[in-house]
């Protein structure tokens, strides 16, 4: 198509919607404006991430409400690429000017500048509007979430519960936070497309104390499609199954340290492999070579037994979406199969840098936060044994039922606490454990996971990385590790 013609004295004329507005069609010509002014300017690629998000959480410690915390956001980040270098400027202006001066200071820290008064844009021909909000029904999501009302009597009654079905309690926590998000991203390959997020989460916390013994046992669910989620919660069962395990782990034996076999548990157990191996697996990694795994392609790096995913499609899962903050459909991506590394996980950027290419998991906290190659939900696949194999297979080992927090070194050795346990004997659990530390380094463990059952589970989770903080899922079926060095006292 031949360029058109295009003033500088004509572009402020050509204005959005009110920034509180929603993000529609509208938004198209001022947006593909902005995108020919930057291909004009010698820019090779230009992408706009427009948000708007209202959050809330709220706590209750004990029988009283003590935290409530609204907060509301609007802005806009424009990313700026020539040749495989990138720039990334965030405003929360969305008037035309306020984007065009965030683009203006992108362009200028390439090196590049807006054209001259009477310069040629090409046209940059977005596509019809791919509006998942829309196609999908999300429009009235938030509306239908529950009040704050609602979330003060539901905690409450939460924590009452789990009062009384708890023993030794010192102190009990019941929080839920709720996160709605609307994403436009335009780019100047074509791309323009919407999106409505809601992601909620609720659980416990509780303390138990009897004279110098302890324990301390969280549990959380969480969802990322249904408004009537905290209306949904069975907090009876919940407050069960953390009122048991509290009350198990108060008198248990400290474990002894040494290397033992382990069967790890289904569900938040996976953990260790998001942390330990796919953090590994992000060309984040690969372009700064600090990933073990890094020319491994098509090798085996871990047990013949073992097969992970990471996708973006189990219905209410909190990595679950329908595009990633590029704007690209998600899909499901085979990172292992039977112990052959086959894929890594991608965005943009890194399929530029890297040659791999994008599988749909370009992901940011916000818009003050460039993309990045992230994890949505990331799990080891069932497996061809039943959990009784699993233990029947142990003559002294110990079973993590329950997974704390840890931490994870840059090329993938890792500790992590076990907050319940229990010692294997002759294939049998026999009694409970507290203290135990998991040790190791992710090329070493990956081919001790010799067994894996057929009952995954996923739970959600937190991940923080260079784009920040994004919601995952993490999960896994019962598996078996060989060998793992366990601290303890």
């Amino acid at each position: 198509m031949p360029p058109t013609a295009l003033l500088t004295k004509g572009l402020p004329t050509v204005k959005p919607h009110n920034p509180s507005d929603r993000f529609d069609d509208t938004w198209r010509a001022p947006l593909a404006t902005l995108l020919g002014l930057g291909r004009a300017a010698g820019a090779d690629f230009i992408e706009f991430f427009l948000e708007r998000t209202n959050y809330i959480s709220c706590l209750a410690e004990d029988d009283a409400i003590t935290s409530i915390s609204p907060r509301l956001s609007t802005g806009a980040g424009v990313r700026v690429f020539r040749g495989k270098a990138d720039c990334y400027v965030s405003t929360n202006d969305l008037s035309f000017d306020g984007l065009k001066a965030a683009l203006e200071k992108g362009l200028a820290i390439m090196g590049l500048s807006l054209p001259g008064s009477n310069a040629y844009i090409p046209d940059i021909n977005l596509e019809i509007t791919r509006d998942y909000a829309k196609t999908n029904h999300k429009e009235g999501w938030l509306a239908d979430c529950s009040s704050m009302r609602e979330m003060s009597d539901v905690l409450l009654a939460a924590n009452d519960c789990i009062n009384q079905k708890a023993k030794h309690v010192q102190s009990r926590r019941a929080a839920y936070f709720r996160d709605w998000q609307e994403v436009l991203v335009a780019a100047s390959d074509g791309v323009f497309a919407r999106d409505i997020r809601l992601t909620q989460s609720v659980g416990y916390s509780l303390l138990c104390a009897d004279g110098e013994n302890r324990s301390s046992i969280s549990q959380r669910i969480g969802d990322s499609s249904n408004p009537s989620f905290l209306r949904d919660w069975n907090y009876d069962r919940t407050a069960e199954e953390v009122s048991e395990a509290a009350g198990t782990m108060l008198y248990a034996d400290y474990v002894e340290s040494g290397q033992y076999p382990i069967i790890m548990a289904n569900s938040f157990g996976g953990v260790i492999f998001h942390e330990a191996c796919g953090h590994l697996l992000e060309t984040t990694q690969i372009e700064r070579e600090t990933t073990p795994f890094l020319n491994k392609k098509g090798e085996k790096i871990a047990h013949e037994n073992l097969t992970a995913w990471d996708e973006g499609l189990s219905k209410g899962e909190f990595g679950t979406l329908d595009m990633d903050d590029e704007g690209m459909p998600v899909q499901r991506t085979l990172l292992i199969e039977n112990g052959i590394l086959k894929n890594f996980i991608s965005d943009r950027a890194g399929s530029m840098r890297t040659g791999h290419p994008r599988t749909g998991s370009g992901r940011r906290q916000g818009y003050t936060h460039a993309a990045a190659s992230r994890m949505r939900n990331t799990y080891i696949a069932p497996g061809e044994y039943e959990v009784e194999e699993l233990f029947a297979s142990v003559e002294k080992g110990i079973y993590c039922k329950k997974m704390g927090g840890g931490s994870v070194g840059p090329t993938g050795e890792f500790n992590f606490g076990v907050d319940e346990a229990y010692l294997i004997e002759n294939g049998k659990i026999t009694k409970p454990l507290k203290g135990a530390i998991l040790i190791g380094e992710a090329t070493e463990i990956m081919n001790k996971i010799s067994m894996c059952s057929k009952d995954v589970e996923l739970a959600p989770g937190f991940c923080g990385s260079i784009s920040g903080s994004v919601y995952v899922t993490v999960g896994q079926p019962h598996i078996k590790v060989d060998s793992i060095t366990v601290g303890g006292r």
